[in-house]
Formats: structure tokens, sequence, C-alpha cells
């Protein structure tokens, strides 16, 4: 486990959504891709979408699949925001 900003141990399960977005993008891409529950991917024409679990708010990575690249990530504080019923 890493420790983050303020000497505070964060993990992805005990970690706030407004502290995770005020995260540098590296521990945040770090933190979801080592820690989250990973839920389920699609993916659309060139991008992978990729969606997880992080405490209590989920995290979406956008992979571009042909540079190999996290090309973007999307935050939900939500979870109605994505699933149905």
């Amino acid at each position: 486990m890493n420790t983050y900003t303020n000497n505070k141990k964060l993990t992805a399960m005990n970690i706030s959504y407004y502290d995770f977005q005020n995260l540098p993008d590296d521990i945040r891409y770090d933190m979801v891709i080592n820690q989250g529950r990973f839920v389920e991917e699609k993916i659309i024409d060139n991008l992978k979408y990729s969606l997880y679990e992080v405490s209590f708010f989920s995290v979406e990575v956008i992979y571009n699949i042909s540079s190999n690249k996290i090309t973007g990530m999307n935050v939900f504080e939500n979870r109605s925001a994505y699933f149905n019923g």
C-alpha cells in the first residue's frame, strides 16, 4: 500500500469521492487499476472502456487500443448513473 497526500493511507476501499478527485491523475489511475474492483468492459471502435468500483463510487478508465495508452477517466459519484436497476 502506498502513502499518499497529507500522510494519509488511502486505499481504493476507504477513499472519499472528493479526496479521490483531488489526487494527481497518475495516483488515481494506479489506485483504480491496482485496488479497484473490476466490474465490466466494452470496446467501441478503437477504445476500451473499463469500469471499476472504488469505495462508494465508480471509475471508468478509457484505453486507446492502438496506442496502448490510457486516454481518459470518468468518475461517477452515483452508481445509478450507469447501473440499470
